[in-house]
């Protein structure tokens, strides 16, 4: 146990690496998406983030976008705690039996326009918590749905190439 203990001290931390998109890629679609932001809306795109039943995967890409490295604030993208300030609700998971009706009530508060991105594998068609007792369906299932982001979780990268396609097809 003592040698053990020594091991790990004297090791140090483990240390990853930086994630793979570049700054480049990162800043040109940045710009992008806030160029469409800001020529359709006049202003920040508010997103409100809503987990309906999910493993949490969906919710630290979503974190990740308030981060140093992607920094989705400084594209015109903030993220609201009321869905009566939001554009767009971002949901990740399955809709479990005890969230159907409090996702239902989010739709109903949201603001026309109001567009609905399911976000991951599980929102779009349940993934591998299909079948599952406490499980109602997926986001479509329950409310309308415009945008699907694939994946399991989907990167930050492609969450924000998704949000400036859903901003191209913005009809207000």
């Amino acid at each position: 146990m003592r040698s053990l203990l020594l091991k790990s001290l004297l090791q140090g931390p483990a240390v990853m690496a930086a994630p793979g998109a570049s700054e480049a890629a990162v800043s040109e679609l940045g710009a992008a998406l806030e160029a469409r932001i800001r020529q359709k809306l006049g202003r920040s795109l508010a997103i409100r983030a809503v987990d309906v039943g999910s493993c949490n995967g969906c919710e630290l890409e979503i974190h990740a976008l308030n981060n140093p490295i992607y920094d989705c604030e400084r594209f015109g993208l903030k993220f609201v705690a009321s869905p009566r300030h939001a554009d767009v609700l971002l949901v990740t998971g399955p809709v479990a039996f005890n969230m159907k009706q409090a996702l239902e009530r989010t739709y109903a508060a949201t603001p026309a326009p109001k567009f609905v991105i399911a976000l991951g594998d599980c929102a779009f068609d349940c993934h591998v918590f299909k079948g599952s007792y406490a499980i109602a369906g997926a986001v479509a299932d329950v409310i309308p749905v415009d945008l699907t982001i694939r994946g399991c979780p989907p990167p930050p990268l492609e969450i924000l190439r998704a949000l400036l396609g859903l901003v191209e097809k913005m009809s207000l």
